[in-house]
């Protein structure tokens, strides 16, 4: 399969035989846009741990009320959302300038199906823009100084950077600290970070041996971090209350029709502003 950008630009061929993580988080979203590498990867990391599947939905509501948050209360017009994955129902363009229409959104994602659809993440208000790169975390310089982001975000305003279940695909906790901190260094007062990191703090005993074999045994390419890792990442930031909780637990909507357990969303989640 090969897919182009809405420019035209051919991309390079799908590995349609190796999962990837936005296709996987896709498949358990109830999504269609996976294949069966994808598939077989979900329901392997689904027998070692079976909340996966409202794990990933307590994970998209907690970047949902994030972005409300953002845009709403504290005034946010500008949006950097790397690993954004497949596009699915209210992504963070559609969130943000719901509220605020002339808000700037450029997502980055390192999947070439995620470019694929870019076209669906392109769609944005008259008064705001939303933009696509295809980049990968791991060179955060890339992703600064992409064209497309030079023109759609101005840096030396606030910027909310959106890092929701990707860190935690970074083995390493130095690189992944150095990775975050060279986004945050870039951004100006006033900015604001929001991120979600898999955790075994929540599991019992026997769900936390399950993910460690699965890590052990190259099924799991999810890297959890301990409260005193993920806090790392929030070094020199104002936590934005309720602080480091479970992703469902934070500033959750009493009138939600799904109310996970934080064992059943071992994710944590936070949001903090650079001074």
């Amino acid at each position: 399969m090969v897919a182009s950008d809405p420019g035209g630009m051919m991309l390079e061929k799908l590995d349609t035989g190796v999962a990837h993580p936005a296709r996987r988080y896709n498949y358990w979203l109830g999504g269609k846009d996976n294949f069966a590498a994808d598939r077989e990867s979900g329901d392997l990391l689904a027998k070692s741990y079976p909340a996966a599947r409202i794990a990933a939905r307590a994970n998209r509501a907690f970047l949902q009320r994030a972005v409300r948050h953002l845009a709403g209360e504290a005034g946010i017009r500008q949006f950097l959302d790397i690993g954004t994955g497949l596009p699915t129902a209210d992504n963070t363009h559609e969130v943000a300038q719901r509220l605020a229409p002339d808000a700037r959104v450029v997502y980055a994602d390192n999947d070439p199906m995620v470019m694929a659809h870019a076209r669906a993440l392109l769609t944005s208000t008259p008064e705001g823009r939303t933009r696509y790169i295809e980049e990968d975390l791991r060179e955060p310089e890339r992703i600064l100084s992409h064209p497309d982001l030079v023109e759609t975000l101005d840096l030396d305003r606030p910027v909310a950077l959106m890092l929701v279940a990707v860190v935690h695909f970074l083995p390493d906790q130095a690189a992944a600290r150095d990775v975050v901190q060279a986004l945050l260094r870039a951004l100006p007062s006033g900015s604001y970070l929001t991120m979600s990191c898999a955790t075994k703090e929540f599991l019992t005993p026997d769900l936390a041996a399950n993910w460690d074999e699965t890590l052990r045994t190259g099924k799991s390419d999810v890297y959890p971090r301990d409260r005193a890792a993920f806090s790392e990442f929030f070094a020199g930031l104002d936590l934005v209350q309720p602080g480091i909780v479970a992703v469902s637990e934070w500033r959750a909507d009493p009138d939600a029709e799904e109310q996970p357990a934080p064992v059943d969303a071992s994710i944590f989640g936070a949001v903090g502003r650079k001074p």
